[in-house]
């Protein structure tokens, strides 16, 4: 699927832009279907909570901020269980991650119009932590990005630093892990603008973030998560839930008991 110089670039810089891997069509489906899961299942909120969003924002920008989210898209739509199953995609992860690979999650991730929330410079590993840097993240673009919607930004090269602290707790308690701002800046980050069903992927461990959104349309992103099946989870709330082998095989290690399939307490 991928080409050597792809791989290559994957592996020295930290992300990757595949163009048109869903075609017209298929954009067009899971963007209706997108619609239909926002109307009956999704939520909005002020998004991410701490320090940061003073940094980023001035005051009337932080009081309108908003993100729209959904978890597990595959699990409420066939049309997004296909499009996490795909094989061109999951060829394109066992070209970077190995033969084998498992889904992990897919999310959604909305920005509202004129106050879509930005993200600040963060790893993915602090929300769903796992061993190693054997998991990639997947933005499936429905929407054209650039710089006035809050396109993808990434710290070059930033995976090869691993796993990083992130601040997680403030004077006021608890708040959503993020990179210290005065040492990590979205000025210093490379834009990957990208087309409605592009994927842009990167590692883990990849500092990332994004502007805010500034259009009269909403920029509409769905992430879905992939590792190597022996990378495992290390703390959350799915570290007792295996997900689809999307490429290969779940090989057995010494140790290693089958997945659950029922709920601990019954």
């Amino acid at each position: 699927m991928l080409t050597q110089e792809q791989i290559n670039f994957y592996h020295e810089h930290g992300y990757l832009r595949i163009p048109q891997v869903f075609t017209p069509q298929e954009t067009e489906e899971l963007s209706v279907e997108l619609d239909r899961l926002v109307e009956d299942w999704a939520f909005t909120s002020p998004g991410w909570t701490g320090p940061w969003r003073q940094a980023y924002m001035d005051p009337e920008t932080e009081k309108k901020a908003k993100l729209t989210a959904m978890q597990d898209l595959h699990y409420y739509s066939v049309v997004w269980m296909r499009a996490a199953t795909k094989p061109k995609l999951a060829e394109a992860l066992s070209d970077l991650l190995g033969e084998n690979v498992e889904l992990h999650h897919t999310t959604l991730h909305i920005k509202p119009p004129q106050s879509g929330q930005p993200f600040p410079m963060h790893q993915d590993n602090p929300f769903y932590p796992h061993q190693d840097g054997r998991f990639i993240d997947v933005l499936v673009h429905l929407d054209d990005t650039c710089h006035e919607n809050g396109e993808i930004r990434f710290l070059d090269g930033s995976h090869k630093l691993g796993h990083l602290e992130h601040i997680t707790e403030t004077e006021d308690g608890p708040c959503s892990p993020h990179l210290p701002t005065d040492e990590f800046h979205l000025e210093e980050t490379v834009p990957v603008p990208a087309k409605a069903g592009d994927v842009v992927l990167f590692c883990i461990d990849t500092v990332h973030g994004s502007y805010i959104n500034q259009t009269k349309k909403p920029r509409r992103l769905v992430r879905m998560g992939y590792r190597d099946p022996q990378n495992r989870e290390v703390d959350g709330k799915r570290v007792e839930r295996a997900g689809m082998i999307v490429s290969g095989y779940r090989e057995r290690k010494e140790g290693d008991e089958p997945w659950p399939t029922k709920a601990a307490n019954t």
